[in-house]
């Protein structure tokens, strides 16, 4: 099924487990590829596979060999094996999204699917496995990978140097960072936010020029052009492809779990948690009302800031040695968030001064379990009984 042609150049097609992009005329094409990757000037397609379901991957052809592989996926498609870039991915493709950014006569179309609810890592996170001459060796105690992958196709109108189509891959990657950030994705293999996922490809293709000395551009840059719709059609295209895969919206992510997650937590331990700080008949209905609080704005933005706090002080931004006093303040906002009593914050922060040593993510989360009772627990005036209480959440 064609479902779009950009510049003359470039058709994009749907068939079954595949979206392939077809080159009407010869392009420059750079790519992460496991078979026909790195530069290239003799293909002719550029492939983006489902080769297995996003639950477990377990659906695999058994191929070591990457060029066995992509016969594997080509031929069924009447596609030549030794004319396709391919990428591999568990994303459905009926969830790809296409963005297209133009100036003047310049246009540049990203192609991309995704899903990160499992594989979403950092830079730097502990590795699962070492390759060696022999195959891959797993390391130990480094989790297995688990299914998750964004995976790019981006394609420009103009010829590039070299240079510049190597440069087009930073600028669509600290695009896709840029989505994960805003849409407040955390790592699953630390407690950092995440910049991607652990198996993540990208194809990148500009047309040759079709006459001796036509100008080829320069740069893709941020301060380029090209880099700015490289930026734009990149992160549409992965927000709205894990939009779809996932569910993932920037209204989904507004959750205090979420925010808390990344340091070790997950629904009934923060649950329980917060409940360890109440009383028998106020942790009963704070368990009833959980996700109301978990989805308060008010009470999501306080939690954000104080998970930033405390990034920065991990990162070195903030010092150490104040450490005890910037939580503990922001400690207070967040109780005073979720009981709505901000004139009582003085109050709060002495309550929540705690242990002076906060200096791992159990004191921290700890510190944040005892901040949203705090608040919960004062949110109506004393004396007023259990079911007056509930009738009001």
């Amino acid at each position: 099924m064609l479902l779009d042609s950009f510049y003359d150049g470039v058709e994009i097609h749907r068939a079954d487990k595949i979206i392939f992009a077809r080159f009407l005329k010869p392009h420059l094409v750079l790519s992460t590829c496991r078979a026909a990757g790195g530069m290239r000037r003799d293909l002719e397609y550029a492939l983006n596979h489902q080769g297995c379901e996003p639950t477990g991957h377990l659906r695999r052809h058994g191929i070591r060999d990457p060029l066995r592989h992509r016969e594997l996926v080509c031929i069924p498609y009447g596609l030549p094996p030794e004319s396709c870039a391919t990428m591999g991915t568990a994303a459905n493709m009926h969830h790809a999204a296409i963005r297209a950014e133009s100036f003047r006569e310049l246009e540049v179309v990203a192609v991309a699917t995704g899903g990160v609810e499992t594989n979403a890592g950092r830079a730097g996170d502990p590795a699962g496995y070492y390759e060696t001459p022999e195959g891959f060796e797993k390391l130990s105690p480094a989790e297995a990978p688990a299914a998750g992958t964004i995976n790019t196709m981006l394609f420009i109108s103009q010829p590039l140097t070299e240079g510049a189509l190597t440069r087009t891959i930073m600028t669509a990657t600290e695009a896709k960072c840029a989505v994960l950030q805003e849409l407040n994705v955390n790592s699953r293999y630390s407690d950092g936010p995440a910049t991607g996922t652990g198996t993540d490809q990208i194809i990148v293709a500009a047309p040759e020029p079709e006459k001796e000395g036509e100008h080829r551009l320069t740069t893709a840059g941020k301060h380029s052009k090209l880099g700015e719709l490289i930026g734009r059609a990149v992160k549409a295209a992965i927000r709205d492809t894990l939009g779809r895969q996932n569910r993932l919206t920037a209204a989904g992510q507004g959750n205090v779990k979420i925010h808390l997650e990344r340091f070790g937590c997950d629904n009934r331990q923060l649950r329980e948690g917060i409940c360890a700080h109440l009383e028998t008949e106020e942790a009963r209905i704070l368990a009833a009302n959980y996700q109301n609080l978990m989805r308060d704005p008010v009470t999501v933005a306080a939690i954000a800031a104080l998970v930033c706090i405390w990034d920065k002080l991990k990162w070195g931004l903030l010092p150490i040695s104040c450490r005890h006093e910037i939580l503990s303040a922001q400690a207070a906002l967040v109780a005073a968030a979720v009981g709505g009593r901000y004139e009582r914050i003085a109050d709060y922060r002495e309550r929540l001064a705690g242990p002076a040593d906060i200096s791992d993510n159990q004191a921290f989360l700890a510190l944040a379990e005892q901040a949203l009772a705090l608040g919960f627990a004062d949110k109506w005036p004393p004396g007023e009984s259990a079911a007056e209480k509930g009738e009001k959440i």
